[in-house]
C-alpha cells in the first residue's frame, strides 16, 4: 500500500475547517492507504514557543479529537511529533542542501508574519516548511491530504526532494502529490480563512449555545443587507458559504430561493445554520470529552503510534545517511 502522510498542530481546540478540511479526509484515506498522522508540535512551537505548558493538554486533545471522528489506531499510525526524532535529523539535512531564497517565498510565510499577533521573528519559522518536507519524505509518504494553502509547501518539498536526488545521485524518495477535499477552504467567522490565528473559528468543543451566539451574532453576514426587508445576495454571503458545507438540500434550497426575495431574515437564516453546524458536531464533542476522560488510553494509543513510526522513520534515515556518505547510526 501507498503511504499517506498529514499533521494537525496542537495550537489550540480543532475547529470546522480542521474537520472538513483535513481529518474527514483522514478518516477516509486510512481506508485505501498506511496512514501515518501526526501532531505536530514541533511546529507548534514556532508560534507557542513561549506557552510550552499548553502543549501537552492539546496533545492529547487532538488525539481524543481524532479517535472521535474515526481514526482507527489499529489501521493509522497516530504519534506526536517530537517523540519522533528522526524527524529532526533529516529537518537538519535538509536544511544544509536547501537554498535560503526558496523558504523566503513561501506565500505564507509573509502572510502569518503580517496576520499573527505571535512573536514570528525566528529561524523556526522561517526553517518550517524544510521540517515539514522531512516530515512527509521520512514516511516516504505518496499521498498528502492538505488544504489549498499548502500546495506551495507540497511542491517546495518535491524541490527538495529532486535537490536530494541530483546531488547524491540516488532515488530515495517518491515525490508526494496532494490530496484536497472539496472543501479545500472553510470560511471563518470574519470571511478570512477559519484558522486558530485569527480566532475566528466554531471549535469542535463548542456547546450548542456557543454555536448558536457564534453563528447569529458573530459571523459576517451580506453588508449590503440592512434590514430584514432588503433582497440579500446568498452568493456573496459567508453564511450561505456554511449552509453550502453543513445544511441540508432542502434548507440550502429555501434559502437561496427566499434570500434574494427577503423571504427569510438573516437572523434566521443564522439560526437555522446554528441547528445544522450543531447537528454535526455536538455528536462529536460528546466523544472527544469522552476520550479525554481517558487520558492513559491516549497515552497508550500515542506510544504505539511512535514506535510505529519510529520504525518506519529509522529505516529512511539510514538510506539518507548512507547516500550523504555519514556514518552510519
Amino acid at each position: 500500500m501507498q503511504r499517506v502522510l498529514s499533521g494537525i498542530q496542537p495550537s489550540g481546540s480543532l475547529h470546522l475547517g480542521n474537520l472538513v478540511g483535513a481529518i474527514e479526509n483522514f478518516v477516509k484515506l486510512q481506508e485505501s492507504y498506511e496512514a501515518f498522522y501526526m501532531i505536530a508540535d514541533w511546529h507548534a512551537l514556532t508560534s507557542k514557543f513561549d506557552k510550552v505548558e499548553e502543549l501537552a493538554p492539546a496533545n492529547l486533545e487532538v488525539t481524543a479529537t481524532f479517535l472521535a471522528a474515526g481514526l482507527d489506531p489499529q489501521r493509522s499510525t497516530l504519534f506526536v511529533q517530537s517523540q519522533v526524532k528522526e524527524h529532526a535529523e533529516l529537518h537538519l539535512l535538509f536544511s544544509m542542501i536547501t537554498p535560503l531564497s526558496w523558504v523566503e517565498r513561501v506565500p505564507t510565510y509573509k502572510e502569518k508574519l503580517q496576520n499573527s499577533a505571535a512573536d514570528l521573528g525566528s529561524y523556526g519559522f522561517l526553517g518550517y516548511p524544510i521540517l515539514q518536507a522531512a516530515d512527509i519524505l521520512i514516511y516516504k509518504a505518496a499521498k498528502v491530504p492538505v488544504g489549498e494553502d499548502q500546495l506551495f509547501h507540497l511542491e517546495l518539498t518535491r524541490e527538495i526532494a529532486r535537490r536530494f536526488h541530483f546531488l547524491y545521485n540516488v532515488e530515495t524518495f517518491p515525490e508526494p502529490q496532494a490530496v484536497l477535499t472539496k472543501a479545500v477552504r472553510v470560511p471563518g467567522l470574519d470571511g478570512r480563512k477559519m484558522s486558530k490565528t485569527y480566532d475566528n473559528g466554531i471549535y469542535l468543543r463548542d456547546t450548542p449555545d456557543q454555536i448558536l451566539h457564534k453563528c447569529t451574532r458573530q459571523m459576517l453576514s451580506d453588508t449590503a443587507r440592512v434590514r430584514k426587508t432588503d433582497p440579500g445576495n446568498p452568493e456573496i454571503c459567508n453564511v450561505f458559504t456554511f449552509h453550502k458545507l453543513f445544511s441540508s438540500e432542502e434548507t440550502l434550497a429555501e434559502v437561496a430561493d427566499q434570500c434574494p426575495k427577503a423571504g427569510i431574515g438573516c437572523f434566521d437564516c443564522k439560526k437555522r445554520l446554528a441547528e445544522a453546524i450543531t447537528a454535526r458536531v455536538e455528536p462529536l464533542r460528546v466523544k472527544i470529552e469522552d476520550h479525554l476522560a481517558h487520558p492513559d488510553h491516549l497515552l497508550d494509543i500515542l506510544r504505539e503510534g511512535r514506535s510505529r513510526a519510529r520504525q518506519t522513520a529509522q529505516a529512511t534515515l539510514a538510506e539518507v545517511r548512507q547516500a550523504m556518505k555519514l556514518p552510519a547510526d
